[in-house]
């Protein structure tokens, strides 16, 4: 059986593996076995009698913690397995701290270990006093819009009747009469003279080394969307698209759904003590990065279907929910996914990239118009809306599509793919063709 994100195998003790120790108590717990290899085969530990009496003692000095370690004998061949329980307090080694990342202990430092220490002491970077600011440094125009939002999404207590201080208690980004960091994040007059790189940057690429021109909006959450979307819709895509209604946009276009919920996402999960957001187009993608890491327990994979929702910055996202902007069920990466599906786009890529995560949607440029253009003739042209229906096509499919000969055909399929409009894939001694260009 193979390592997996709560296991770990060595074959033999080393005091650096009280970093696993370490990991798995600062995340969901786990057991280190001593005394196998990689793939969980017995290889008996040397001095497993010291080593019973010595590793819990480190444990408890160096880490301040107790484990439950068992000795096992398999016919002569001793392991030893350290079961590791999860901690709602920081646990440290030598003053630093550890975590899971899938199946990797990797060291905490920077904004990852300041959101580690708050998350351990019950709070939020969003939640947390934000001393140097007042009263006089929200926006009361931002204030406006966004009851103007809620008031419209129906999801706002009664706010009639309350002063400025009171409605930002009532939404929980202040305290008494102190504001906390997700009052300025959500409404403040200038956020970028508190945090840096409070900004999105936009730009229309030919390709990654090379950029046409670009753009920066700044200001608070509330201000960004619409900047941001009149900016994309000013100067960036083609065709405008309607955020207000969420409306479809016609096959080839990028799904209003899609971008919005990319937008949304990158704003309100955003770390924002790191770098700014980057919108990036080029003539078939158009992506979204923010700094910043998935929620612990979640995967890339796990976006693509129902999952619970486990907001960075839960405060900015609860008013978010009140403002009407998002919803509290986790379905964000669900309605890009959804509405690419409905555009017959292809599915969008989601991964992690330079310490944030990036979104990218795939621009359907197969056209009809398009493959005209590259000089398809018209039995081409019906292969490849087939394929894109269908997923692949096979030289007798093509055949009855187009009437001709196996040679003839074979001739047109293998100018799509020297077009590199198609690829070819075998299996036995079959093969197919399926569409190079949208990745498939």
């Amino acid at each position: 059986m193979p390592e997996n994100n709560n296991e770990e195998y060595k074959q033999s003790w080393n005091d650096e593996y009280l970093k696993t120790v370490c990991a798995f108590a600062n995340t969901q717990g786990g057991t280190l076995f001593i005394g196998k290899d990689d793939n969980g085969n017995s290889v008996d530990v040397s001095g497993h009698t010291r080593l019973m009496e010595t590793i819990p003692q480190k444990i408890k000095s160096l880490l301040g913690i107790t484990a439950e370690i068992i000795l096992h004998d398999e016919n002569g061949i001793h392991t030893i397995e350290i079961q590791v329980h999860p901690y709602s307090v920081a646990i440290s080694y030598h003053s630093k701290y550890y975590t899971r990342v899938g199946s990797t202990t990797t060291e905490l430092t920077g904004h990852s270990l300041t959101d580690f220490l708050l998350k351990k002491s019950g709070r939020t970077w969003d939640d947390s006093i934000e001393d140097r600011a007042t009263l006089n440094d929200i926006d009361p125009n931002s204030i406006s819009s966004f009851l103007e939002a809620a008031k419209k999404a129906g999801r706002l207590p009664e706010t009639d009747g309350l002063t400025k201080i009171e409605l930002l208690q009532k939404l929980r980004v202040a305290d008494g009469d102190k504001l906390k960091r997700s009052a300025i994040i959500l409404f403040g007059k200038d956020p970028g003279k508190f945090y840096p790189n409070l900004s999105v940057k936009i730009g229309r690429f030919r390709n990654d080394s090379d950029l046409d021109f670009h753009e920066e909006e700044e200001g608070n959450l509330i201000k960004l969307l619409p900047a941001v979307t009149n900016q994309l819709n000013r100067k960036f895509f083609t065709n405008p698209i309607d955020f207000e209604g969420l409306q479809r946009v016609e096959k080839g276009e990028y799904p209003v759904a899609a971008v919005r919920e990319m937008l949304l996402n990158a704003l309100v999960h955003k770390n924002y003590m790191g770098s700014t957001i980057q919108i990036r187009l080029y003539d078939d993608k158009f992506s979204v990065w923010n700094e910043g890491t998935l929620p612990q327990g979640l995967t890339f994979e796990a976006l693509k279907r129902q999952h619970p929702s486990r907001p960075h910055n839960p405060i900015i996202a609860d008013v978010c929910f009140k403002g009407g902007y998002i919803d509290a069920w986790g379905r964000g990466t669900l309605k890009i996914i959804d509405s690419c599906k409905e555009a017959s786009l292809p599915e969008p890529e989601m991964k992690a990239v330079d310490g944030g995560i990036l979104i990218t949607l795939f621009k359907d440029t197969l056209n009809e118009e398009k493959l005209r253009k590259l000089g398809l003739n018209d039995r081409q042209v019906k292969a490849v809306i087939y394929v894109k229906a269908n997923g692949k096509i096979t030289n007798k499919q093509y055949r009855e599509l187009s009437s001709l000969s196996d040679e003839g055909a074979r001739l047109d399929l293998n100018q799509l793919v020297s077009k590199e409009i198609f690829s070819i894939r075998r299996k036995g001694r079959s093969s197919f063709y399926v569409i190079k260009s949208l990745g498939n």
